[in-house]
């Protein structure tokens, strides 16, 4: 991986290609993000870039935090992330990677965290159906049903879907392409759909796929 970038997600839209064609596409605020260290192999024993973004004033962080910045020379930021990349050592502290990273045609993965939807039952999380609504089934209809054998293994096996937390996960989602990338705007223009609420925090970067 040769490029990555931090973003935050603005919302969906569409737009509309040369030969008429509709194209849905997610909007990431993309930069600037500053380098506020170099991480490389000879030192650190890998790769990797750490980034800020989105300036804060210095109250809003604690002191280790605000140290790294002043380490650096560079301003607050809200959001710090390492990022791994191959060619870490290209970049120096101080430099600012921006939208046109990417261009128009790359493919690019997205991670995010998904949206969270709170303690629900297995019909919402899993899809699964209902019971009957006859027939002697209930007074609960919405239930996860059988649980298993009384007499053996007489337990509930791992990973059986049951109701709990749903959302609020780390998901990548890979090869999507770049639309349209707007340098004036710090804006890329991803086509189709990306992890995440509005305003979510996101992390584009080389599709592992596309090589």
């Amino acid at each position: 991986m040769n490029k990555a970038i931090i973003g935050r997600k603005v919302g969906m839209t569409q737009i509309f290609a040369e030969d008429g064609k509709m194209i849905p596409v997610t909007v990431v605020e993309a930069g600037p993000c500053p380098v506020v260290q170099v991480k490389t192999v000879a030192n650190d024993g890998y790769a990797a870039l750490k980034l800020g973004f989105i300036e804060v004033n210095e109250r809003a962080l604690t002191k280790p935090e605000l140290g790294q910045f002043k380490k650096a020379g560079v301003k607050p930021h809200k959001v710090l992330k390492e990022i791994r990349v191959d060619n870490a050592g290209s970049y120096n502290v101080g430099d600012v990677l921006k939208a046109d990273v990417f261009t128009a045609g790359d493919k690019v993965d997205v991670s995010g965290v998904t949206k969270g939807h709170g303690f629900t039952g297995v019909i919402k999380k899993w899809n699964q159906h209902r019971l009957k609504m006859t027939h002697g089934t209930g007074p609960v209809h919405r239930e996860p049903g059988s649980m298993g054998p009384i007499s053996s293994p007489s337990r509930v096996f791992k990973n059986k879907h049951l109701a709990g937390q749903y959302g609020v996960d780390n998901v990548t989602i890979q090869n999507l392409e770049v639309v349209r990338v707007d340098l004036e705007r710090n804006a890329i223009l991803i086509k189709g759909a990306i992890p995440g609420p509005k305003g979510s925090i996101v992390t584009i970067a080389d599709s592992v796929k596309s090589k």
